[in-house]
């Protein structure tokens, strides 16, 4: 496993931790809308890259 792959997937799980910290915080929504397309490109290039 390379280290941007592993890195990319990190971040992606990351940027979901704080999607589902800032819905239970009843956040705005564009701003968890953003976090999650933000952590599921980062998870999904860190999968393509493996």
């Amino acid at each position: 496993m390379s280290n941007s792959a592993m890195i990319l997937i990190f971040v992606g799980l990351f940027l979901a931790g704080g999607v589902i910290s800032f819905w239970k915080q009843k956040h705005s929504k564009g701003v968890i809308l953003v976090l999650a397309l933000g952590s599921l490109m980062c998870l999904g290039s860190g999968l393509m890259r493996l």
